[in-house]
């Protein structure tokens, strides 16, 4: 893998410097820019272009959500992954609808950051396990789909019959009683939904059944 040019923003240097000490131990990542504030942070990018923006939410001068505004109007291929304290839905959801790539609140492991950061790089979007199906759901009603990379699972009938229900909030055991299936039958075919689909939660078979027109939002 390329290095990932990295830029952190955040007005609070303690947080900084915290977060430097712990992404230095990945190779594939290199910090180019650290930056205040989001006008301290674009005055930057104009020079050298990070291809990830570690983006915290609160800042003075020009705060993150005016900076995600700009930068995802004007230098739409940088992708930003909003580091934040804040983790009610509307934070989540106006930082995704003006061009955030990814959201996580700041007590995130180490190991979640690294691999927000690479999915973002790769795939486009990075979404972790909090995230609700409905929210999911509501993201994608929000026309940010093409920004999504496609990727053909090539499910089979039952396959996306247990995707169908899973994508309606069905349990495992709700969704053995519909198709008259064992509950370990359902969490084998959940699995292999995961490994073709190529995601680790339900909100990426979610995007992934809207965008195969296997459900519609």
């Amino acid at each position: 893998m390329d290095l990932i040019k990295l830029a952190i923003a955040d007005d609070h240097k303690i947080f900084r410097e915290g977060l430097k000490f712990t992404l230095e131990d990945y190779a594939q990542l290199n910090l180019i820019i650290e930056a205040t504030n989001g006008k301290d942070l674009i005055a930057q990018i104009i020079n050298q272009k990070p291809d990830v923006i570690l983006m915290d939410i609160k800042m003075p001068e020009m705060d993150g959500m005016q900076a995600i505004t700009y930068i995802h109007q004007h230098f739409p291929d940088i992708k930003i992954l909003v580091l934040s304290m804040h983790n009610e839905d509307k934070y989540i959801l106006n930082a995704m609808r003006l061009g955030a790539s990814g959201y996580l609140l700041k007590n995130a492991e180490p190991e979640e950051i690294l691999e927000a950061i690479v999915n973002v790089h790769t795939k486009g979007f990075y979404f972790n396990d909090d995230l609700s199906v409905t929210m999911a759901k509501e993201l994608l009603g929000i026309n940010f789909m093409h920004r999504l990379h496609e990727k053909d699972a090539r499910l089979n009938e039952r396959e996306i019959e247990v995707l169908k229900l899973i994508c309606e909030e069905y349990c495992n055991t709700e969704i053995a009683d519909k198709l008259f299936l064992s509950v370990r039958t359902v969490e084998g075919y959940r699995t292999r939904l995961f490994e073709k689909v190529g995601s680790k939660n339900i909100a990426g078979l979610v995007i992934y059944a809207v965008k195969s027109g296997i459900i519609t939002i």
